[in-house]
């Protein structure tokens, strides 16, 4: 059961939390107030039904530092900055980087209820799809439903993730492209210490070049200029977790030397302080080419690669697989359907079929595209052609229904202006809508 929405409010200056928690309650809202940033990290986690508020310029770590960690943690957590007259440029950037909505002082407190009112909506929609992602793929710990296919590679897969698991030792996952490297890294760190750990991927190839050091490893004020004040790095975030290295070949040489040390270890020191900081990892690296060639071609620390690659787990192509991609679009469909609040569409025979002998160079990432098409009848396959064995009936039937159900999603529901704007009676539409499986639950706000 879903906990209550609540609010988080975090701001240094006591006399605006009290004015801010008396706010929340007469309008009814449930609100805790916090006056550091440390205080309110213990419960950021991807399970929270909350929104949380805080003041950019604070003492100790500052909003855009709680920003950072809560973007780790949950990129979808709703975060409301408020600014003062002079950190209009700084909300902006904040904004790029995820914040839901920004304030600047001095506010009515209508503004600030009505952006925490539609906040909390967004949140309790995506908590209530995950749940529903999670109920039409199993249980999340069920391997067999995060890793589909039953292919003596896809077998032997879950068997490996099994075996090391509970052991906390470095992994090294490779594939071509979209072959699903962070879901078997995910799904090694949630068998090892489940969601009360931190998971922190981190994209190499979207580091940026000139702060590489600084966003890894953290840094203390006054470490070189601009530094203001110290912020955590990518790593310190992931103490007593798992480190996830996706596309580890993208990182510089210089970058990788120093993560030799790091990862023997286990520890890092931020620049500009020679304090060291355990951080008690697993450390799970991706890459989509040949680590051994280019360590041959000294485009790649050969120590760093002995170092990872104490397990080596190899995923295969869907062309190495291809009798998984008929139960693996069907379960895609279906999570893209849940995802979207619609109800999950039919997959001929046939059209499993044809997908299966296709060519999927983006591999699951390019089969969940399809799938999600499919899902939203933006690019409704024309099978019946290719093929010959879909009937002129059953493409109406797959055409009407799409009809229906766009005006559904339209109207949200609503029936009356469905059957008009589809210029049926009331009768003929339940009766269609029973044909094809549709509920008007599916489509409501």
């Amino acid at each position: 059961m879903t906990k209550p929405a609540e609010v988080l409010f975090v701001d240094d200056e006591e006399h605006l939390r009290r004015s801010a928690l008396q706010m929340f309650d007469l309008a009814g809202l449930d609100a805790r107030s916090f006056a550091a940033a440390e205080d309110v990290l213990p419960l950021i986690s991807r399970d929270l039904s909350a929104v949380l508020v805080t003041d950019i310029r604070m003492r100790g770590q500052s909003g855009m530092d709680l920003l950072s960690h809560i973007m780790e943690v949950d990129a979808d957590l709703p975060v409301i900055l408020v600014t003062g007259h002079g950190d209009v440029a700084l909300a902006v950037e904040a904004m790029q980087r995820g914040a839901y909505d920004f304030i600047e002082k001095p506010f009515a407190s209508e503004r600030l209820l009505d952006s925490v009112s539609r906040a909390l909506e967004k949140r309790r929609l995506t908590l209530e799809v995950r749940n529903l992602r999670d109920t039409v793929a199993g249980r999340w710990d069920n391997l067999e439903a995060r890793l589909i296919g039953r292919s003596e590679a896809m077998l032997a897969i879950r068997n490996q993730i099994r075996a090391i698991a509970p052991v906390n030792t470095n992994v090294l996952v490779t594939g071509d492209t979209g072959t699903g490297k962070e879901v078997v890294a995910r799904a090694i760190h949630d068998l090892s210490h489940g969601s009360e750990r931190p998971f922190v991927a981190i994209n190499c190839a979207a580091l940026p070049a000139e702060m590489i050091e600084a966003d890894l490893f953290g840094y203390e004020a006054g470490a070189f200029p601009g530094a203001v004040r110290a912020r955590f790095g990518k790593l310190e975030h992931g103490r007593n977790g798992t480190i996830f290295f996706d596309g580890i070949d993208f990182l510089p040489l210089d970058v990788q030397a120093t993560l030799v040390r790091i990862i023997e270890e286990n520890r890092i020191t931020r620049l500009g302080s020679n304090e060291p900081i355990d951080l008690n990892a697993r450390f799970i690296a991706s890459s989509a080419i040949d680590l051994e060639a280019a360590a041959a071609a000294h485009r790649f620390r050969r120590d760093l690669l002995y170092q990872l690659s104490v397990v080596t787990l190899r995923l295969p192509s869907l062309a190495e697989r291809a009798e998984d991609i008929p139960a693996l679009f069907v379960m895609l469909a279906r999570d893209a359907a849940a995802r979207h609040r619609i109800a999950p569409p039919e997959v001929p025979q046939h059209l499993l079929d044809r997908l299966q002998t296709a060519q999927w160079p983006g591999n699951v990432r390019e089969l969940r595209n399809a799938a999600e098409r499919l899902v939203l009848g933006v690019d409704q396959p024309h099978d019946g052609e290719a093929t010959g064995e879909t009937s002129l009936a059953d493409r109406v039937a797959v055409y009407e229904r799409q009809l229906i159900e766009a005006e559904l999603i339209a109207h949200k529901g609503r029936l009356k202006p469905a059957y008009e704007a589809l210029g049926l009676s009331r009768k003929s539409l339940y009766e269609k809508m029973r044909k094809y499986g549709l509920s008007r639950d599916t489509y409501r706000d």
